[in-house]
């Protein structure tokens, strides 16, 4: 709680501020006034200070006064959130037992994703352009108890292996996301959360880069006994749903074997992202069908170890 002292200097300020700000509104425009010089301005103070104060500057105290007490029901509004928000942090801690600290991935990914939907909340997926964002993440994520998406774009990989980069058939876009995994992999149970490593949308003339982090997982699994990232976002929206049900299906046979779920895109996202400009797209491609959800979910749940999600278009 603040001090009487505190209290004061408050309410001096919220005065002085609301006293500036009448004045302000009240004053004659510069062009208006006549030029006077600095020793009739402070006769004029000294006059206004034998006669009292004015009504301005007894209007601008009540001002003030109100200031303070909206500050204080602010405060203590804000003390009740923060309440809720710690009690919060400690449910939202209760992870299942497969989840662990550090990079989540096959079963215990989709316990996680499983446990957000069943408990209705939202994992964070940021998109990061550099080490010093990956760890803003995780200490995000630290700070809040839960889990945190560390997502990687295709120019955002290219922006970390550095734009002078020879980025022929997407090496520098495979070779700085990559790198970035790799250095989530080495930090991210110092900050015990689960991390899921992420990439963003990829489309068709998109796929050799795709194809380099899928290689990168293999290799891991070989060593490790499991991928490199959690997840990819393959985007083959602006395909007809045909193909891009096959395309997906191809890559989820592949990713299958290393325990690498698929995010699949259906419809299209409004505006612009990364390059891809819907800016002008036609409203009826902004919204999913079920009957296309459900030929997705009867192609891609035929795949054996098949882990995949659909990201329906619902009109934004």
């Amino acid at each position: 709680m603040p001090s009487k002292l505190s209290a004061a200097a408050l309410a001096g300020a919220a005065t002085y501020c609301a006293s500036s700000a009448l004045n302000a509104f009240v004053a004659p425009q510069a062009s208006q006034r006549a030029q006077v010089t600095r020793q009739s301005v402070q006769s004029q103070q000294q006059g206004q200070a034998a006669a009292g104060p004015s009504p301005a500057h007894v209007g601008a105290l009540a001002m003030g006064a109100v200031g303070v007490a909206a500050c204080a029901a602010k405060a203590g509004k804000r003390a009740a959130r923060a309440k809720v928000v710690r009690a919060a942090v400690r449910e939202f801690t209760k992870m299942p037992s497969t989840v662990k600290p550090g990079v989540v991935t096959g079963q215990a990914l989709v316990d996680l994703l499983n446990h957000a939907k069943e408990n209705e909340f939202a994992i964070p997926g940021v998109n990061i352009v550099g080490t010093g964002s990956i760890n803003a993440c995780m200490e995000a994520a630290k700070k809040a108890g839960g889990p945190i998406m560390v997502t990687f774009s295709r120019g955002g990989g290219q922006f970390i292996a550095g734009k002078a980069a020879d980025n022929t058939d997407d090496a520098a876009c495979i070779a700085g996301s990559v790198a970035g995994a790799l250095h989530v992999r080495a930090v991210a149970k110092l900050y015990g959360v689960p991390v899921i490593l992420h990439s963003d949308h990829c489309q068709k003339s998109w796929l050799p880069w795709f194809d380099g982090m899928i290689r990168a997982s293999e290799e891991y699994f070989e060593k490790n006994g499991e991928p490199l990232f959690s997840s990819h976002m393959l985007d083959l929206s602006e395909e007809p749903l045909e193909e891009n049900i096959a395309i997906c299906k191809k890559y989820l046979e592949r990713m299958a074997k290393v325990n690498l779920l698929l995010e699949m895109e259906l419809g299209v996202t409004g505006g612009e992202e990364d390059g891809v400009d819907n800016s002008n797209v036609d409203s009826s491609r902004l919204y999913t069908q079920p009957e296309e959800v459900w030929q997705v979910y009867e192609a891609l749940s035929s795949v054996p170890n098949g882990q995949f999600t659909i990201a329906a278009a619902f009109g934004n």
